[in-house]
């Protein structure tokens, strides 16, 4: 078991002893030293010493320096001290700092010069930067992209302070100017994000102004370009987004795929019409087969997800582009691309779909591809879900894919039996091609899973008399000659299914024990069989042909079970398709022979371990009723079971169907929402694909496709209150879940008649949270409000906590006031959704998954059915059992649910309960998972809610 280490690093806090080495070796001339005490500076300074008197020491020994580190640590070392006494003032001493600054602003050096307009950028000090201004702005023309570049960025940064506008009253005109006449592709990308921010108008007529050169700009500028314009289309007045979308599509074609993959977003969120959501989808498609990396290709199919949620029409003309993406060799491309076709499968498309997954069918079986075994699981998989959704198509697959009923790969061949059991229901025209099919190739399965599928198949649909004949044939030759095992007085073993003359690859396995008969003499007791995991045997030889027989003497009785009820089926159908009785009392005895052979087997001390109870009242059930056969027995073995398995069917159909509508996205517009009638506007000077935007529009509006999902009533129920009512600081939080992070809106309101000077929120979390960054200091005026926001991180589906407090001063308490803030629990219910996957999916993950929970159910209610919905309800998670298998009141339930988290985690849960006769209901809820955060956290909510809490 691997467990955390923890790693100790040790670090000398700073001492006076400390600081005054520091003073020492930046008085002394040798630059190295002086390198070296500068970087100890710093370190002490970021973790939480102030070194006072270093300050002069470095203006006199540090400055005058022109080494370039020194330069650097020592602009490090002023973004790092503070720069205000505590009354909030700048401190007298940053003047002497200024006019260095200054003269590194004019240095012939260009890295000096550079670095400094750099560091200028993260300065707030209006006292610092006013004289700085004109010596920045000289800095706009000189010859060198890197100074102008930075001094672009640096005007940027002090013209967003709150006064900035008083210290560069004129920037914008500046930097447009500027930017009319730059060359180089940062410094030009700098001044247009400047424009962007501060002078949003200068920036959009530039950019309209340049709209028939914009395919020709930098990728750096491009983008720039793109995110204004995203910008500029979320304001309500959107008259020329016809101009912006122009430009959209014309940046389609830039050489650069960071710049075609924002385009293509930003075009979907600008407009629906048919013709921009066509040009994105096809760009995500080209992006899709050009790139190699498997992360980007993830990423595009996520968009392409999202565009076939809200635009399927015309994403079902992209599939066969989607479906060139099966040539990567990651698994977890080929899993989406195949999700994602499976939605936008229509009668018109489904046959070329269906012929393309048949080519790469025949791929797995060269050998061509990695991974080729759980590749082609996935693909008989997506044939399968076609040919149900799609059932003319079934029989163009359906024979190739039986070719692999004896794969290697266990879970692949289960798959494929499951879709001839389905489609030879469903599809009663291809019954009899399959069934010979089946019959052709049953020597070859190895799967005992896979055998038990094919003999109910067999003994189900086998009508007519050859069928019958042939089925009963192919099961005595995989079963080969009875009894299994023989005994006999001289003490030597023989097997009547071993062959005379060896044969080639065939490895001969035997075992033999001494047994006492029943005059006491003594014999010996031997059973043989064949190995056959040598993939090089012949078809026709023995080995290849019995395999039935070796699974069997593996110890495996409930296939035997199976074999028996088979036959017994057979008997019954042929009596009534055989009108011979001499042939059906040949039929019988023959499978009355191999039923009571396989009891002796099962009760004969040479396997290691007897039959089980329930295989051989199975066993002795079928011999009793080939024995004493009766018209109303026959019906329930003969129609019964297919009947059954209809309803299955039909059930699986509806509850799929249930699925779909409650997943489709319902829209109700208001009665008295504003329409616009197409036909009655004026299109004059309008594109084809403003009026295509037009009449989507339209339609939305007319369908709520416009009326936002969030309901006010459940934003409300999402607000926690932080603090009481009587404290003079109220705060409280609205929180908001998305995917990997955590918003918090924090309203802050003074409840006093004082000013609130340096008001800080401090934030801590506990568990996988990390604050993104630290809110900063406020003023709040008596009796006002404050909205502060907090974003924080999530790694995993741990429950976290976030805690902290509100730290303010007043004029007249010298010391901090603190006020404790309610804990925050982050619910798991936030990150995990109700999700499907097979049954056969699920009971692999639960064999897989090492971390268990096991909950005891302890709950007041007394309903069986009552309990399990309220754990879903609690849990937000899938009940995978149907609802059929949880009817009727017999005071037991088993059930299995499903969930899975936004970060890819599954998470397995089995209910087993059962009522009491006191009426209590008793049982253990079992939570399995791959890591252990998500199995104690969803333990610990369903120990809170099992109750019947709210």
């Amino acid at each position: 078991m691997e467990k955390p280490s923890t790693l100790l690093v040790h670090f000398d806090k700073g001492s006076a002893a400390m600081a005054g080495e520091i003073k020492a070796d930046l008085e002394g001339s040798d630059v190295a030293a002086k390198v070296d005490a500068m970087k100890r500076a710093v370190m002490l300074l970021l973790n939480g010493e102030t070194l006072p008197t270093l300050f002069i020491t470095v203006v006199r020994y540090v400055l005058p320096s022109e080494d370039h580190t020194i330069q650097k640590l020592l602009l490090l070392y002023l973004e790092i001290i503070d720069k205000r006494d505590a009354a909030g003032r700048g401190l007298p001493e940053m003047i002497l700092i200024c006019q260095n600054l200054r003269n590194n602003l004019h240095h012939p050096n260009e890295y000096i010069r550079g670095v400094t307009l750099r560091f200028l950028c993260r300065l707030s000090e209006p006292e610092v930067l006013e004289p700085l201004v004109p010596s920045i702005l000289e800095n706009l023309d000189h010859r060198h992209h890197f100074i102008r570049r930075h001094a672009l960025s640096a005007i940027s940064s002090i013209y967003r302070l709150p006064h900035g506008d008083q210290l560069v009253p004129d920037a914008p005109e500046l930097v447009e100017r500027a930017l009319a006449s730059e060359q180089d592709a940062s410094a030009r990308r700098n001044a247009f994000l400047m424009l962007c921010t501060c002078a949003q108008e200068r920036a959009v007529a530039y950019l309209l102004s340049n709209a028939d050169r914009v395919a020709e700009w930098p990728d750096l500028l491009q983008m720039a370009a793109v995110d204004l314009i995203r910008k500029v289309c979320r304001s309500p007045n959107r008259a020329d987004k016809g101009r912006y979308i122009k430009i959209i599509i014309a940046l389609l074609s830039s050489p650069s795929t960071a710049v075609v993959y924002e385009c293509a977003g930003a075009l979907v969120s600008l407009s629906s019409a048919p013709t921009a959501v066509r040009a994105a989808a096809n760009t995500y498609c080209e992006l899709l087969s050009s790139q190699s990396d498997n992360n980007v290709k993830l990423i595009v199919l996520d968009r392409l997800n999202e565009l076939r949620t809200s635009h399927r029409d015309v994403m079902v003309d992209v599939v066969m582009d989607v479906l060139r993406a099966l040539a990567s060799p990651n698994l977890d491309v080929k899993r989406k691309v195949l999700d994602l076709v499976l939605d936008l499968l229509t009668a018109r498309n489904v046959e070329e779909v269906v012929l393309y997954l048949k080519k790469e069918v025949v791929k797995t079986q060269a050998g061509e591809l990695e991974k080729s075994g759980e590749y082609r699981q996935m693909l008989v998989q997506a044939i399968h879900a076609c040919a149900v959704e799609y059932p003319e198509v079934a029989g163009s697959v359906v024979h190739l894919l039986m070719d692999f009923l004896g794969d290697t790969n266990v879970a692949a061949a289960v798959d494929v039996v499951l879709f001839v059991r389905e489609i030879i229901e469903t599809n009663p025209k291809l019954r009899v091609s399959m069934i010979q099919r089946l019959i052709d190739t049953f020597y070859q399965i190895r799967a005992s899973r896979v055998c038990s599928c094919a003999l109910w198949i067999l003994g189900e649909y086998s009508l007519s008399l050859s069928e019958v004949e042939n089925a009963i044939s192919t099961i005595k030759q995989c079963l080969g000659d009875v009894p299994f095992y023989t005994v006999s007085e001289e003490g030597e073993a023989t097997d009547s299914a071993k062959p005379a003359q060896p044969v080639v690859n065939s490895v001969t396995v035997s075992s033999r024990r001494p047994v006492v008969l029943a005059d006491g003499t003594y014999a010996t007791q031997s059973a043989a069989t064949e190995a056959i995991s040598t993939p090089s045997v012949a078809p026709g030889s023995l080995s290849s042909t019995l395999n039935l027989r070796s699974l069997i003497l593996s110890g495996d009785f409930f296939l035997a079970a199976v074999i028996s009820c088979t036959l017994t089926k057979l008997v019954l159908r042929l009596e009534e398709v055989q009108p011979s009785m001499v042939e059906v009392n040949k039929a019988c005895t023959g499978a009355l022979l191999v039923m009571t052979s396989i009891l002796q087997l099962g009760q004969s001390s040479y396997l290691p371990h007897p039959i089980d109870n329930d295989s051989y009242d199975r066993i002795v059930l079928c011999v009793r009723l080939l024995c004493n056969t009766g018209d109303d027995v026959s019906k329930v073995w003969l129609q019964s079971c297919r009947q059954s398995f209809a309803k299955m069917l039909a059930e699986k159909q509806f509850r799929e169907t249930e699925e779909m509508k409650a997943k489709a996205q319902i829209s109700h517009a208001q009665p008295d929402d504003l329409i616009d009638f197409y036909h009655l506007k004026s299109r004059r000077g309008m594109s084809q694909l403003e009026l295509e935007d037009e009449v989507q529009d339209d339609l939305k509006a007319a369908t709520g496709g416009f009326t936002k999902d969030a309901d006010d009533a459940n934003r409300l129920n999402r607000i926690l209150q932080l603090t009481g009512f009587s404290d003079p600081v109220y705060a409280e939080a609205y929180v908001t879940v998305h995917h990997y992070d955590i918003v918090l809106d924090v309203t802050i309101i003074n409840r006093t008649k004082e000013t609130l000077q340096n008001l800080c929120l401090e934030l801590a979390t506990m568990g996988d949270l990390k604050l993104v960054d630290r809110p900063q200091n406020y003023t709040l005026a008596p009796e006002s409000s404050k909205q502060i926001r907090a974003n924080i991180k999530v790694s995993s589906t741990e429950t976290g906590v976030i805690f902290g407090n509100i730290v303010y001063e007043t004029s007249n308490v010298m010391e901090r006031s603190v006020v404790v803030l309610n804990d925050i629990h982050i619910d798991i219910m936030d990150y995990i959704s109700p999700a499907t996957c097979a049954d056969v999916t699920f009971r692999n993950m639960w064999a897989e998954f090492e971390w268990e929970n096991k909950v005891a159910v302890n709950t007041v209610i007394q309903n069986e059915k009552e309990f399990l919905d309220h754990i879903i309800k609690s849990t937000n998670m899938k009940c995978l059992t149907p609802p059929s298998a949880l009817d009727g009141e017999c005071g037991f339930l088993a059930a299995n649910l499903y969930a899975k988290s936004v970060f890819g985690e599954d998470a397995l849960v089995n209910i087993s309960i059962e009522k009491q006769f006191d009426g209590k209901l008793s049982g253990y809820i079992r939570i399995r998972s791959k890591t252990q955060g998500i199995a104690l956290s969803l333990g610990d909510k369903i120990t809170l809610k099992q109750k019947g809490g709210s």
